[in-house]
């Protein structure tokens, strides 16, 4: 099964891509995060990363189910990808792209899933119940920080220039 989630986001490219793809920090910048620590490191430069996520149950009382897994995961600087291949858990064997690509002034990111579970019908049942869910909540918060530090510092913040014609 190939599930694609895509988000167009208001920021440059570069920015987008710098924030997703330091994962170790995932669990301080993604609010659904538990954790995101890194067990090793490859000599090619991957990390082999535990990742805890809560699955929204009742989004108003912030309550969530934590799903986790572990995956190998690296980014591929020129294309602007990030890869991850889940090596335990429920999603193991899954294949995970993230493609940032340039589109007009700002950034669409696109995450393919793909996943060829033995049991039938357990594709379907984890991609809906629980892929989903947390890859559009990712989407969502790496889309708000990036157009956030995009848009630089609040100017209301800022004094009023002063008005010299009175």
């Amino acid at each position: 099964m190939l599930n694609t989630l895509t988000i167009d986001i208001a920021a440059p490219p570069a920015l987008v891509f710098e924030l997703a793809r330091n994962v170790r920090r995932w669990e301080v910048v993604l609010p659904h995060y538990a954790r995101s620590r890194a067990l090793r490191s490859d000599a090619d430069g991957a990390l082999v990363v535990d990742f805890i996520a809560l699955r929204p149950l009742v989004g108003l009382l912030g309550l969530g189910l934590p799903v986790a897994w572990r995956a190998r995961t690296w980014s591929e600087l020129d294309a602007r990808q990030l890869r991850f291949v889940h090596l335990a858990g429920a999603t193991r064997g899954m294949d995970v792209t993230w493609r940032i690509e340039a589109v007009g002034a700002g950034t669409r990111v696109s995450i393919d899933h793909l996943f060829r579970p033995r049991l039938p019908g357990f594709a379907t049942f984890i991609d809906r119940g629980f892929t989903r869910p947390i890859a559009r909540r990712t989407l969502a918060t790496f889309k708000a920080l990036a157009e956030s530090l995009a848009a630089g510092p609040d100017k209301s913040d800022q004094p009023a220039p002063a008005n010299d014609s009175l």
